[in-house]
């Protein structure tokens, strides 16, 4: 096997800072200003290091510096560098040119990057070799990435024996609606990627409208059991209709913090949820809902919430939240936590109440990508 690797360096670099995507120069500068951090080559580190303990040592083509060859080196491998980039290895062109660069001498094409990146990949190669995502981006609703860093490694080791592939879809959403309040997704192709259900992940499935009786009762258990204390409320199409049930009208995008039904603060990236929870943190819930067809329940278009967050709130006080139709709807999957701490998302694995309405929950299997 010969394993092609791509990474978009400034992938999933707007997440924890609130931007709601990474795509563009412009989001890109505002990001760092915000303190953000690319953490796109580490990831592809880890998943190139599951690859490694596997099969023993890989060979992997690359592109130079940042592009790949840094992730290589990290993961203790000595990368064949097919391709440089002319300049800063951060645009759509630079995915392109080295995608068209590796893909006629690889096995299988590992790109480390979200939906956009996809979007690039697809351009670059089509059909014409199989490819794998390694989970770095903001929006991830497409069906072409590993659940994990490590999933990605596992299942681009698998390859090698097994040799099955499938057609997945790429969707991408237009960034600039989102951050107006829209949320507009569509299909923009295929690509051929590993035939691993399970650890490869589905695409993201849209919500219909939730059934009004249990988005109420499941505010009314959020209300009982927060009481007079914080709530910090992710986002999502079911979290939106929770808040309207509780009388705020909150953007289906974005983290908020509520408290006796008004606004704490409102769109708030890591940073600013830090310093919240940080003064309160005995008096603080979170709220999340798994997102649907997927069943991320963190690590997903919810990276404001980060590690230190969720440590100083406690595992009593992070509340899953999801109508019956929508956990009936994952077919026994389990909810998956990526947070990009393995050791925190080994701590919140395992069974977890999901409150589904007043009164009523479900015991539900969680566990790490």
């Amino acid at each position: 096997m010969r394993y092609g690797l791509v990474v978009n360096p400034v992938a999933g670099l707007g997440g924890r800072v609130g931007l709601k995507g990474s795509d563009g120069p412009d989001v890109q500068a505002r990001a760092r200003e915000l303190g953000a951090v690319p953490r796109a080559s580490e990831r592809a580190s880890a998943a190139l290091a599951e690859l490694a303990a596997r099969v023993g040592a890989p060979v992997v083509l690359t592109a130079a510096g940042p592009m790949g060859e840094d992730a290589a080196r990290a993961a203790g491998l000595e990368p064949d560098v097919r391709y440089t980039p002319d300049g800063s290895a951060t645009t759509a062109a630079d995915t392109v040119a080295a995608a068209r660069a590796l893909a006629p001498d690889v096995d299988l094409l590992l790109f480390a990057g979200g939906d956009g990146t996809a979007r690039d990949v697809l351009d670059a190669v089509g059909s014409s070799v199989p490819v794998l995502g390694v989970p770095t981006g903001v929006k991830m609703h497409s069906a072409v990435f590993g659940v994990g860093p490590r999933a990605a490694g596992e299942v681009a080791a698998r390859v090698a024996t097994t040799r099955a592939f499938t057609e997945a879809e790429v969707m991408d959403l237009d960034e600039d609606a989102v951050r107006s309040g829209r949320v507009s997704a569509r299909l923009y192709g295929h690509l051929l990627v590993p035939d691993a259900p399970v650890r490869v992940q589905q695409r993201k499935v849209g919500s219909s409208a939730a059934d009004p009786y249990a988005v109420g009762g499941i505010a009314a258990e959020l209300a009982g059991r927060v009481g007079g204390g914080r709530l910090v409320l992710g986002p999502g199409g079911t979290t939106r209709a929770i808040a309207a049930a509780l009388g705020v009208d909150v953007p289906v995008m974005g983290v908020n913090v509520l408290r006796g039904g008004r606004f704490v603060a409102a769109d708030v990236n890591a940073a600013e949820l830090a310093r919240i929870v940080e003064a309160d943190p005995a008096g603080t819930w979170i709220a999340v809902t798994p997102i649907g067809g997927q069943g991320f329940l963190l690590g997903r278009g919810n990276q404001q919430i980060a590690p230190e967050v969720l440590r100083a709130v406690g595992p009593d006080r992070l509340l899953a939240v999801a109508t019956e139709a929508k956990l009936a709807a994952l077919g026994g999957r389990p909810l998956l936590l990526d947070t990009g701490d393995p050791d925190l998302d080994r701590a919140l694995a395992g069974y977890r109440t999901v409150i589904t309405g007043r009164g009523r929950t479900a015991r539900y299997p969680v566990q790490g990508a």
